[in-house]
């Protein structure tokens, strides 16, 4: 294809080269504005948070390049990805090009438009639950959340759009088995159990410390990336710190594929590895394990984005 079309500096002759790469789930986080200030957020997304520097065009180019390069699937996360103002848009655009796409939502607030839109073949949901009881679930979200978050979870089962829910835990709570009977009694069969995540304000004690790269997974960067709102791709959407290129300036493929990706995805197992001793999920246990599967949809153990019972779960 040839054209002057530019996108996000880059000619569109650049943007649909065809090379091929090897990721197959691209997580684009969208956006840093959200309804909630979640106590546990892993980006520190809220009301004053901001859409960041990449444009409508910016996101049609890497929505381009990941389709003709071999991703399989995308995530839209946050952020609360709906409010971003050209969402609606960017996951019809996202299914025209024949990915899946997951939306990782809030469920607080969905526009008729967005719910027109869930029920598109391709297209699935996935959220974060708290508790059954109103006054827990909304201390973690620090917003009287917990009555539409259900309600929408129970007109996502009626429309039979596919959806998933993860039980995010404190460190010692017990009623699990509760939150469960509630989602399985609103017809919820997807669920997982996570516990929060030590990234933004789910740092020990509630500060955003500084990142430690041994609370990684050890598979970031296997089979999987994330698009930030300003364009820097990084391993995962908890490794948001590592910038490994930007598509505002160098095509995804090359970045996918590049050398500073090779060196974070390298530092991020060998930091996991000195950590724990091995890498998660491997056996036997050894020094010497490297990931297996990618971290993907198409994986065996389903450590797509924010999978409830993985390690991958950034909405955690």
């Amino acid at each position: 294809m040839t054209t002057a079309t530019m996108r996000g500096g880059l000619m569109a002759t650049e943007v649909l080269s065809g090379r091929k790469t090897s990721t197959r789930l691209l997580w684009l986080d969208l956006t840093r504005k959200c309804q909630l200030r979640c106590a546990h957020c892993y980006n520190g997304s809220g009301p004053a948070g901001g859409h960041g520097t990449m444009s409508r065009a910016d996101w049609h180019g890497v929505l381009d390049q990941a389709a003709g390069g071999g991703v399989r699937n995308v995530q839209f996360i946050g952020g609360e990805p709906t409010m971003h103002p050209d969402f609606a848009e960017l996951a019809d655009h996202a299914l025209n090009l024949g990915l899946g796409v997951e939306v990782f939502s809030n469920l607080v607030h969905v526009s008729a438009r967005c719910w027109a839109l869930f029920q598109r073949d391709r297209l699935s949901l996935a959220t974060s639950y708290y508790s059954d009881r109103p006054p827990e679930h909304d201390a973690m979200t620090r917003r009287p959340s917990h009555r539409r978050t259900r309600a929408n979870i129970g007109r996502a089962v009626r429309l039979g759009i596919p959806l998933r829910v993860g039980i995010i835990t404190r460190e010692g709570e017990a009623h699990v088995g509760s939150v469960r009977r509630d989602l399985e009694a609103l017809g919820v069969t997807r669920i997982g159990v996570d516990h929060v995540r030590p990234f933004g304000r789910g740092g020990r004690g509630g500060r955003d410390l500084e990142p430690d790269l041994s609370e990684l997974c050890g598979r970031c960067g296997d089979g999987a990336a994330s698009v930030s709102p300003d364009g820097t791709v990084s391993p995962c959407v908890f490794s948001g710190f590592i910038d490994a290129g930007n598509v505002r300036t160098t095509p995804l493929a090359d970045i996918l594929g590049g050398p500073e990706m090779v060196r974070a995805s390298a530092g991020i197992r060998d930091a996991v590895r000195e950590s724990r001793g091995c890498y998660p999920d491997q056996a036997p246990c050894s020094p010497d394990n490297a990931p297996q599967q990618p971290c993907g949809p198409d994986s065996e153990r389903e450590c797509s984005p924010g999978h409830p019972g993985t390690e991958c779960s950034p909405r955690n």
